[in-house]
Formats: C-alpha cells, structure tokens, sequence
C-alpha cells in the first residue's frame, strides 16, 4: 500500500466499510472518532519519541530524569535508552542532580535546543494543518465538544 507525504497509507485515515451509512450514529461516531485518533498517533511524534523530549525540555527547562519518564508516560528503561541516544547525538546533557546524587538532571544542548525548536515549529505547522479544514466558529464548536466528552469519559471510564 502506498503511502501518502505523512506515512499515512492511502485509504487509512478514515475507514469506511461499504455499509457504513448502515451503522447508527454512536457506531459511526466511535469508527470516526477512531480513526481520527489513528492518525493523531501517527502524526504526532509519539510517547518517549525524541522529539516529543527535546519539546517537553524546550517548554519546561532542565528537569529531573524521573520527572522526564513521568511526564512523557513510558516505563524508566525506554526512557533511558532515548535519553542516551539524545545524548549521544549532543542534544541534551545529564548531570548528577546536585540535592539527590542519586538523580540526573537533563538539560537541552545549544544543538539541542535549536533541534527543538524546530520540532516545535514542525508541530505547530501539522497542527494548523490538521484542522485547516475547518472554520474558526466550526473548531471552537469541536472544542467545546471534545472537551465535554473528555470530562465526562474522564469520571465515566476513570478505572479502565
């Protein structure tokens, strides 16, 4: 399958079976919903990718190794193998924490920082484009949608 200028295959974003006006409209809702996630995924850089923590850096300055795990969402061991690779690549540098010795501060680089910066300008560019399509009124509306399902899945589905 071929894929698109974003690795997308062709034909992925957005599924559609050939009875897809057949389903009622909570299914239809979930298949949409569904595949707008897919791609969201795919778009953005991803949990522990390298991209994601030399942003994360570039927004909150130096931080802890453990307070980086936390904050990106992964187990300690995949955090510290793309914390290295950050490192060895001259992005970032870890120091011994000068209050506990037994944690690593990080801190971004002057390469580092000037790679992030451009991720970040990256984002903001795919961002903009996600939602390109719609009007200014028409993303307030989804806004306000989304954030009222958020709330309520958030105390309905806290526990899965």
């Amino acid at each position: 399958m071929k894929k698109n200028k974003h690795g997308l295959h062709h034909g992925r974003a957005i599924r559609r079976t050939a009875n897809y006006e057949m389903f009622d409209q909570n299914k239809r809702l979930v298949m949409n919903l569904r595949d707008l996630g897919h791609v969201i995924r795919f778009l953005y850089e991803g949990r522990g990718s390298q991209k994601q923590i030399l942003i994360i850096l570039l927004e909150t300055g130096n931080m802890t190794q453990r307070e980086l795990t936390e904050k990106i969402g992964i187990q300690p061991g995949s955090a510290s193998e793309v914390i290295g690779k950050l490192e060895h690549a001259g992005f970032i540098s870890r120091t011994p924490n000068r209050e506990d010795h037994r944690t690593t501060d990080i801190q971004l680089t002057e390469t580092g920082r000037i790679q992030a910066e451009e991720a970040a300008r990256q984002r903001e560019i795919r961002h903009q484009e996600m939602f390109s399509c719609l009007s200014d009124e028409e993303k307030e509306n989804l806004l306000l949608l989304a954030e009222k399902l958020n709330k309520d899945w958030d105390s309905r589905y806290r526990n899965l």
